[in-house]
């Protein structure tokens, strides 16, 4: 029997979310439902709203998202009624080229639930990014729920689910930053900062955090920047380079995706440096970069897809990590607020009031 909940639609492109009467099916073989207790507020949901991902209207909004497991369908051996789980969005097939090459953080062919959550008139759902958590109840594959340790509050531990673990996946996984290496960090927003907080991690000695925002810049220094750089104000590739002693950093983090600020990140590295792409442009975006400065400097040009993570694998680690005092996990939540507040938390995410707004049940 559907379980009949309430939850936040985007009916049409562009127009204003609602409140929806929401059934989940039971689960089915590999599927899993769970209790969402808290839910971040993403870019990524603005963009399904604004239509920026596809036309797939209505829309589930969320995917930020911990809780608890709530039932389990035929067959599902890796989570259990009551788990404390993180919700994420590459539950790895293990069979594509990419599982089968051993590099499963690539997983081409990730789970999804094969049933359809619906409103009520029986209209289907399209689940934010295969989840859809702003509701109180989801369906899902049982391969995206991560069990971590229960002890983190929902509120930090689901951050994992996207924007933190992009960020910190950048810096840890894409960009490979080493200890004593230096870093510079272009966008400083929840992304950007996860990032600077993952080179702080790795043990970066320089960290460059770049904005236009002066407030944005002060919150990158909570994360761990040793630097900042006002870009309205100053040529950011200059004075990364001054505090690199002229060379430019190892690593350079374009958490924007624009192709200016990829172009500053490019210009910005070191000879043999490394430039990771995180933030996501949009399809009419184009770059030009001279192919001798390609070839001349050497190093890589690489994207980052979800941090390049593994959820089994890094999930547990940093929620770990918070709850030892060594990862700032919580100092992302910039408020927390009900499943009426949704529209005006992207209104304060669009106009950078905030790091993260969270849902809480």
């Amino acid at each position: 029997m559907a379980y009949e909940v309430k939850g936040v639609v985007a009916r049409s492109k562009g127009a204003p979310v609602s409140i929806e009467t929401i059934l989940v099916p039971d689960p089915g073989p590999g599927e899993a439902v769970v209790d969402v207790q808290a839910c971040g507020v993403c870019h990524t949901d603005l963009h399904y709203r604004e239509g920026g991902i596809n036309d797939d209207f209505p829309f589930l909004l969320g995917h930020e998202a911990a809780g608890t497991v709530a039932a389990v369908g035929e067959g599902v051996t890796n989570v259990a009624v009551g788990d404390f789980v993180v919700l994420n969005w590459r539950a790895v097939c293990g069979q594509c080229r990419a599982c089968l090459k051993g590099e499963p953080q690539y997983c081409f062919a990730t789970h999804n639930a094969a049933q359809k959550m619906t409103l009520a008139d029986g209209t289907e759902l399209s689940p934010a990014l295969g989840i859809g958590a702003f509701v109180e109840k989801t369906l899902v594959h049982s391969g995206q729920c991560t069990k971590v340790d229960p002890q983190a509050p929902a509120t930090a531990a689901g951050l994992l689910g996207c924007g933190v673990m992009a960020g910190v996946g950048a810096a840890i996984n894409t960009g490979g930053v080493r200890r004593g290496e230096s870093v510079a960090v272009f966008g400083c927003g929840g992304v950007g900062d996860a990032a600077i907080a993952g080179a702080k991690l790795a043990g970066a000695s320089t960290i460059v955090a770049v904005d236009i925002d002066d407030r944005k810049l002060e919150w990158a220094r909570q994360f761990g920047a040793t630097h900042t750089v006002n870009s309205k104000e100053t040529d950011a590739v200059e004075a990364i380079k001054a505090a690199t002693g002229g060379f430019g950093v190892d690593v350079a983090i374009d958490a924007v995706g624009h192709p200016k600020v990829f172009e500053q990140a490019f210009y910005a590295r070191d000879l043999a440096g490394r430039v990771v792409l995180v933030g996501v442009p949009t399809p009419d975006m184009t770059i030009e970069l001279p192919l001798i400065e390609v070839f001349g400097r050497g190093g890589a040009l690489k994207s980052s897809w979800y941090g390049d993570c593994l959820p089994s694998r890094d999930f547990p680690m940093l929620v770990d990590l918070y709850l030892q005092g060594r990862f700032p996990l919580e100092d992302f939540v910039s408020e927390t607020i009900g499943l009426d507040s949704v529209e005006s938390a992207f209104e304060k995410m669009h106009s950078g009031e905030v790091l993260r707004s969270v849902v809480v049940f």
